[in-house]
């Protein structure tokens, strides 16, 4: 299989999610709008047909990568992940060493990776690093800020 996407049940299942709505819904109403655009006449002058034409082919390129994403997923089961050692579907508590800061991340693939909610991708810099590394471990990892030393805490589901 070419290029593997990893995902957390979870991620799939918001990806699917999408792609049913894009795919039953959205689509049906980008296609009313295009017929209603097409109705006004002089398709050269038509904002309305320019703006639905482009919103038609934003949807259709969407779902399309969508349905890549599908194809080329390996879904991680995050309770048949060993635990004493940090992983893609774990969650990670680290406490930074220079600053006494203790946060939570969840390790996941790129393709669901968002720092504003605590996932981080097992590529990124932190999680690569933390990638493997076992409970009590201490990694040094290169960071904007500088050398930084995180202690792995915990590691759960």
């Amino acid at each position: 299989m070419a290029e593997e996407i990893l995902l957390t049940k979870d991620g799939y299942d918001k990806i699917v999610a999408e792609h049913e709505e894009l795919v039953s819904v959205r689509r049906k109403e980008v296609s009313e709008r295009l017929k209603e655009a097409i109705s006004y006449g002089d398709l050269s002058e038509n904002a309305e047909y320019d703006a639905a034409k482009n919103e038609q082919a934003e949807l259709e390129e969407r779902i399309h990568k969508l349905e890549t994403m599908i194809r080329k997923a390996k879904i991680i089961d995050e309770n048949e992940m060993p635990k004493d050692h940090v992983n893609v579907g774990l969650k990670v508590k680290i406490k930074v060493q220079e600053t006494g800061l203790e946060t939570e991340y969840t390790i996941v693939g790129s393709t669901e990776a968002d720092p504003f909610e605590g996932k981080i991708s097992n590529e990124s810099a932190v999680g690569s690093a933390l990638m493997g590394q076992k409970l009590g471990s201490t990694v040094e990892i290169q960071v904007p800020d500088g050398l930084m030393h995180y202690e792995i805490l915990d590691i759960y589901k």
